[in-house]
């Protein structure tokens, strides 16, 4: 097993609890920003910038999404086949595990199985611009995460305390390795969902072949990260949000088109890329029965595994891409990661919101760990 160099010091926050949690709704709702075998030992991460028993149910279809011409390749990636090579219908299923629905997307039938994983309040469609392109040399997968998308939402309240964490969805994306993918394969991450990748290879590290990180979720309101004086007022104001109505009320006035919008517009650098189809894609789901419910649990979730905890445990090959311009987690925290000698690169990204970036940069990964 590989070991980790000291990282450089992640920080400890420094808000208040009402304005930690403010600052963090926006990023914990998970709005998408576009975005050689492995020996046991990682060789030392680079730093580079980008240029410029259950049932698999199938029930859609989706028309292909048009071919990415004409974009920019990143240097050292190649694209993920030919520009005019019909793209893969992309097809929507339901899977039971635990004896809840999970609704998954797929595509292509050949080559390696990657996995992408959303991050935390988005879905499977979070990847609607990359599933095709991947699929034209890949099998390629998109899972909603029990409590998300379009996955059932129980109710934290009626299964105990402890559902909804990392080792939950750990569980829940090797299972479905084993019994959708059946084969180990690559996990594709964003935002809280690299922290579920990392946390299902620790579980079971046969499973993954190598984790693409992008944008990692530094967890900043995690209790490990709060200074001393701050960790009683925050689980106070955690209790109020879970059991008064206040933490329904700051739900409802987070999920409205004109909120979703808003908060879209600035954390995506292209505003223009803010269209009402995106707008629904991150708002309809969670206006789902239960979905306030597990929102507010996984606000209130404080403890748990850190990137940082997991990193050096990594069995596999593992990238971090960072956005340059994420306004709420800065590149310059994420740089931190780079020291650990289980990453072997970590790549800056001009705009995370660009597929035809993020696209060519998974699949020479993939096709250097094949």
């Amino acid at each position: 097993m590989a070991s980790a160099a000291a990282p450089s010091p992640l920080p400890v926050a420094t808000l208040s609890a009402p304005r930690a949690v403010a600052a963090a709704a926006p990023h914990a709702l998970g709005f998408p920003r576009r975005l050689k075998p492995s020996t046991g030992v990682a060789p030392r991460c680079s730093l580079r910038v980008v240029a410029s028993s259950s049932k698999v149910d199938p029930v859609e279809e989706r028309a292909p999404v048009a071919p990415l011409a004409g974009f920019p390749v990143p240097a050292g990636a190649s694209p993920p086949g030919p520009s005019l090579e019909p793209q893969p219908q992309v097809s929507t299923g339901t899977w039971k595990w635990r004896g809840y629905n999970i609704r998954y997307q797929q595509a292509g039938t050949s080559g390696p199985a990657l996995v992408l994983i959303h991050g935390f309040g988005a879905n499977s469609d979070h990847w609607r611009k990359n599933v095709p392109v991947l699929a034209m040399a890949n099998r390629v997968y998109a899972i909603d995460l029990i409590g998300y998308g379009y996955s059932d939402k129980p109710n934290p309240r009626e299964l105990g305390e402890n559902f909804y964490t990392f080792e939950t969805w750990g569980e829940q994306l090797n299972t479905f390795c084993a019994e959708v993918v059946k084969s180990e394969a690559f996990f594709i991450c964003n935002s809280i969902g690299g922290v579920v990748g990392l946390q299902a290879a620790v579980m079971e590290p046969q499973k993954c072949k190598g984790i693409v990180l992008l944008d990692i979720s530094l967890r900043m309101l995690h209790i490990k990260k709060q200074p001393w004086f701050g960790k009683p007022f925050i689980k106070s104001f955690q209790s109020l949000l879970r059991n008064t109505i206040v933490g329904k009320l700051f739900f409802n006035a987070v999920a409205t088109p004109e909120s979703v919008k808003n908060i879209l517009c600035q954390c995506y650098h292209d505003t223009s890329a803010v269209t009402d189809e995106l707008v629904q894609i991150i708002l309809q789901p969670g206006l789902d029965p239960g979905a306030v419910d597990v929102f507010l649990e996984f606000i209130c979730y404080s403890g748990g595994p850190l990137p940082e905890e997991l990193l050096p445990l990594m069995k596999c090959p593992v990238l971090v891409a960072w956005g340059e311009k994420d306004p709420w987690e800065p590149v310059e925290l994420g740089r931190a990661y780079a020291s650990f000698d289980t990453v072997e690169d970590f790549v800056v990204l001009p705009d995370d919101e660009a597929p035809e970036l993020l696209n060519p940069l998974v699949q020479s990964f993939v096709e250097r760990h094949s």
